[in-house]
């Protein structure tokens, strides 16, 4: 009996760590609340029959007994620095030539001097606004929890953190390291924070304020069983030492964390370069609203381990790794209604109206609330008191809803069936979360459409406001793109604050951008999906319109970093008689369709063909290297895949050599690389 036990026992610690890495890791749960509750209860029938069995890595160990007497100190065998802050992309760019200047002048001592600047990888993480800790495994278990402390000894915590769902208590390594000590932040989601503050307010205590307060003082609770009651999470973000790990990057440390079973921080990503970095990152901060936790900013590393220690620390804190911190700043108001509004792709967008409140200095009367489903996660409700919060330039979002204030009944939110502008039925995004109006001549999309045209990104058409957009669509005076072109000073000089001079300017803006050509225009008609990146890809690919309207589906997915997605929408929209109107509209306004021969591709030796350089170039810096692979008509890449023709490896050739292996892409050295840029 004690055998057939023993399996069950087992079969059910598998399930359950298994539902646990779908939940904590991969955030893609395969059965509900309920179903896991039961897998736990049975486990733990099971062992109160069987003590014998117990072990101290079976999922029912996570609540401890008995309190703790007190906290013991705890010396970190590396110490735990904090990370300078920067506020500014300025200070970040400074921070970024200082890395640059310090490995150079490493490399020429110990290499001599010529040597070309060395290529650098930057990673982004999020900056998750939780509290620092250290995790000791022994032997792939659990050993040692600690906080930071002064950054050289902290609080043993070990107690309090195997309460901690998402902190596994076996690494799920078939060989795991003899001694690893895994570092990263533990913190409380806004939803879970609202529910803890439902309970509070039902037992007659106080509200917590936010979830990094709660996060800090529960890990430091004396009774684990009342840290259990705080539903905790961690996120990995590095090691104290990677000795004996087997990886060589940031990037193969994050990998190794989700295989053997650490959540690992989302949103991380890998660049080129610095300016690649702060590009993503601009368009990463206008996403944080997805999050249900909080973010005070990013933080950016080098990404290779051996450049790293090369770059070494300061007293404080270390050389190679900044805090790009946003200012962020939270009030609490009333939310009087919701409206929502249609943007230019027929994306409808519920608007908070709030009662007015002080907030970065300035009075908010509104906030995004983004989409319905957002609405409805976060049970947002007419009369309810919420948490606005505005970080960095972002308009202000809500962050939760202060439920244990909801003193009366709101009904919930219900979207529109209709467009409020023009009353067609509206449409969901098939397995998306966005409603829109399919109505291409709506006027609200008219107009949104109009202003992004003009804007500085698309057509840069100076003197066209959103303020002139307005009353041009609502005089009837324009109605789509080509409109624009047949606008004179006469027509103009009737508009509100539009005299004579400043009519012949615009008119004289709107017929310079004519010549913008084919990638900004394909950019500007706010296409799904087309940004200025993927534009300009398919203009090169296809240098006039005929040839991109001629091209097939499969055709444009064939082409690197354009995909089925992408290639769809393109097609569906050219295809479609809006686009066919729309496109002989402005080719009738004598509207340059075609790609300028300076921004052509270049016929070579490497034309149609995609590189990526990876490692240390003995006569090549990484953009020298990359101008080259361009002046011989092929394309670099910071991403090896199955599409990649030549992987150029260098000196200390990371992950993107082992993918290539992996993948049987062809690898070359410098010498032949220079052979394929020069032949």
């Amino acid at each position: 009996m004690t055998a057939s036990a023993a399996r069950q026992i087992e079969v059910l610690r598998d399930q359950i760590r298994h539902h646990d890495r779908l939940y904590y890791v991969e955030a893609s749960p395969e059965i509900s609340d309920r179903e896991y509750d039961l897998l736990i209860d049975r486990l733990k029938q099971l062992e109160a029959t069987h003590p014998e069995l117990i072990t101290v890595d079976s999922p029912t160990q996570r609540v401890g007994d008995e309190p703790v007497p007190q906290l013991q100190a705890v010396t970190h065998r590396v110490p735990m620095l904090s990370i300078d802050n920067t506020y500014s992309i300025e200070d970040l760019a400074a921070w970024g030539r200082r890395v640059e200047k310090l490995l150079a002048a490493e490399g020429q001592a110990t290499a001599g001097e010529g040597r070309s600047q060395e290529p650098i990888q930057w990673v982004l993480e999020l900056k998750i606004d939780g509290v620092a800790v250290s995790l000791t495994y022994e032997n792939g278990l659990l050993a040692l929890a600690a906080t930071r402390g002064n950054g050289l000894i902290g609080d043993d915590i070990t107690h309090n953190v195997r309460t901690i769902h998402g902190v596994p208590l076996r690494l799920d390594l078939d060989d795991p390291p003899a001694s690893v000590e895994v570092r990263g932040e533990i913190y409380m989601t806004n939803s879970d924070l609202v529910t803890l503050n439902e309970d509070q307010a039902a037992k007659g205590l106080p509200p917590f304020a936010n979830t990094r307060n709660v996060a800090a003082g529960s890990i430091r609770l004396l009774d684990p069983r009342e840290c259990a009651t705080r539903p905790l999470r961690f996120f990995c973000h590095g090691v104290g030492d990677v000795g004996g790990l087997g990886v060589a990057s940031q990037t193969e440390l994050f990998a190794w964390g989700v295989r053997a079973g650490l959540p690992v921080a989302p949103r991380t990503g890998t660049f080129d370069s610095l300016d690649a970095l702060v590009d993503h990152a601009s368009t990463l901060i206008e996403e944080l609203h997805d999050l249900d936790f909080e973010v005070d900013g990013f933080v950016v590393k080098v990404d290779r381990f051996g450049q790293q220690q090369r770059l070494g620390t300061t007293a404080k804190s270390p050389r190679w790794a900044i805090a790009w911190k946003f200012e962020k700043f939270e009030a609490t108001t009333r939310l009087a209604g919701i409206r929502v509004q249609v943007g230019r792709g027929g994306t409808v967008t519920p608007v908070a109206d709030l009662e007015p409140v002080e907030l970065a200095g300035t009075t908010v009367s509104r906030a995004s609330l983004h989409n319905a489903d957002e609405v409805a996660r976060k049970d947002i409700r007419v009369g309810d008191v919420l948490v606005v919060e505005k970080a960095g330039k972002v308009i202000p979002h809500v962050v939760r809803v202060e439920k244990h204030l909801r003193r009366h009944h709101h009904e919930p939110w219900q979207p529109p069936t209709d467009c409020p502008e023009c009353g067609t039925l509206l449409v969901k995004d098939p397995d998306g979360v966005y409603i829109r109006c399919p109505n291409v001549d709506c006027p609200a999309r008219r107009r949104e459409r109009l202003k992004f045209f003009a804007s500085r990104g698309a057509m840069d058409i100076e003197g066209l406001g959103d303020k002139l957009v307005e009353q041009l669509v609502a005089q009837e005076l324009v109605t789509d793109y080509a409109d624009l072109y047949s606008l004179t000073v006469e027509r103009l000089t009737g508009l509100e604050r539009m005299g004579a001079k400043s009519a012949g300017n615009l008119v004289e803006q709107i017929t310079l951008s004519k010549d913008r050509g084919l990638a900004k225009v394909l950019n500007a008609l706010g296409i799904h999906h087309v940004g200025p990146r993927v534009a300009t890809i398919l203009a090169q690919r296809f240098p006039t319109i005929e040839k991109l309207q001629a091209a097939a589906v499969d055709e444009l997915a064939a082409v690197h970093e354009i995909g089925d997605v992408i290639a769809a929408s393109v097609h569906e929209w050219l295809a479609s008689p809006y686009g066919r109107r729309v496109i002989a509209g402005l080719a009738a306004a004598d509207v340059r369709l075609d790609l300028p021969k300076a921004e052509q591709a270049v016929d070579g030796p490497l034309t149609g063909k995609t590189l990526v350089v990876t490692g240390t170039l003995a006569h090549f810096s990484r953009q020298e290297a990359e101008e080259a692979i361009r002046k011989a008509g092929g394309r670099a890449s910071g991403s090896v895949s199955k599409k990649t023709d030549y992987v150029v490896a260098g000196a200390e050739a990371g992950s993107k050599l082992e993918k290539a292996q992996k993948l049987g892409v062809r690898v070359i050295d410098e010498d032949e690389f220079q052979r394929l840029v020069t032949s």
